[in-house]
């Protein structure tokens, strides 16, 4: 495993992240322990999950195996750099009540117990803003996690799905506090969406936060689909479908697989390992639903794409440039 610093703080983290949110849903909790110990035993010690993984009437789900996996002791806890998000509404259908959802301090405050609690851990070392609150100052947000960080309850503070402005008002803020700010940026990044490269990841640089993308492989589109489907493997589905039907991506995405078959690629791995290039990625998140695919993505780690391979990704998926140069001049 490799590892590196989470932006400009001390704490070292593996260069892959384990995303959760297929457990529960997707992934029963003895598979979920066995891919979590899988990944702790390959030495990635990144895990991501957030309060409203679970979704619908099983909000929550995802931390609760989480902590039923850490109950198992075995040094598990100890050995994990845990980050979860809060912001989405925990209210059950029908059930809805204020101060349930978003960034008041009221809800930061009740969140963060209730999380500890189905995460069966006493601290949570990175908190992240899982969207931007439009109705709470950072003033506030700020406030309420200096509490929590005195008393012990959480580590770091992270946002996620921030624009580039809202990532300097955060850190500015914070900065007149006293405080470090955000530590990390959590967003939607891979070969397919670039927009991140514009005003997101360099805030994120200039501010020293470790860029952590995801849905890497953008829902599955940069997996090799096409050829899957060719030969009677699993249809594209969601965001894939929908990219899939477009016929200039549908194009771009034949490119790509067809660039990666020349050189004996699999697209997977290549897409995680092109994120592992770029400047001020921490490590992208993977979301395995079984421990086969938790290998393959492991095995990005070891692959080193080759200049011409860049080039030929760069072509067929373009970047939209830097900012202002991208929309002005």
């Amino acid at each position: 495993m490799k590892y590196t610093q989470l932006g400009r703080t001390g704490l070292k983290v593996s260069r892959l992240v384990l995303g959760t949110m297929n457990f529960g849903p997707q992934t029963d909790e003895p598979t979920s322990h066995g891919i979590l110990d899988a990944a702790l035993d390959a030495g990635l010690n990144f895990v991501d999950t957030a309060n409203v993984y679970g979704w619908g009437e099983n909000k929550g789900r995802t931390e609760e195996i989480i902590g039923t996996w850490f109950a198992q002791g075995g040094g598990r806890r100890e050995k994990t750099v845990l980050a979860t998000k809060v912001y989405g509404s925990m209210s059950r259908e029908g059930e809805t009540w204020p101060n349930e959802d978003r960034l008041s301090a009221l809800n930061i405050r009740r969140a963060v117990e209730a999380s500890l609690k189905r995460l069966q851990t006493d601290h949570i070392d990175l908190y992240q803003f899982h969207h931007i609150d439009r109705r709470t100052p950072f003033e506030e947000i700020w406030q309420a996690v200096d509490v929590l960080i005195q008393q012990g309850k959480i580590l770091y503070a992270g946002s996620s799905n921030f624009p580039g402005y809202k990532i300097a008002q955060a850190n500015e803020t914070a900065a007149r506090r006293g405080m470090v700010g955000l530590v990390s940026e959590q967003c939607l990044y891979n070969l397919a969406e670039r927009r991140a490269e514009m005003e997101v990841i360099p805030a994120a640089q200039d501010y020293g936060l470790g860029v952590i993308p995801w849905s890497p492989l953008h829902g599955g589109l940069l997996g090799g689909v096409i050829k899957k489907e060719a030969e009677g493997g699993r249809r594209a589905s969601g965001r894939s479908a929908d990219a899939l039907a477009n016929s200039t991506v549908r194009a771009q995405v034949q490119a790509y697989e067809d660039l990666l078959d020349k050189h004996g690629l699999e697209p997977g791995e290549t897409a995680l390992a092109w994120l592992l290039t770029r400047p001020g990625v921490t490590g992208p998140i993977v979301g395995p639903r079984t421990a086969e695919q938790l290998e393959s993505a492991l095995r990005a780690l070891e692959l080193e794409l080759s200049e011409e391979v860049l080039a030929g990704l760069d072509e067929i998926f373009p970047g939209p440039g830097p900012s202002p140069e991208a929309f002005a001049w």
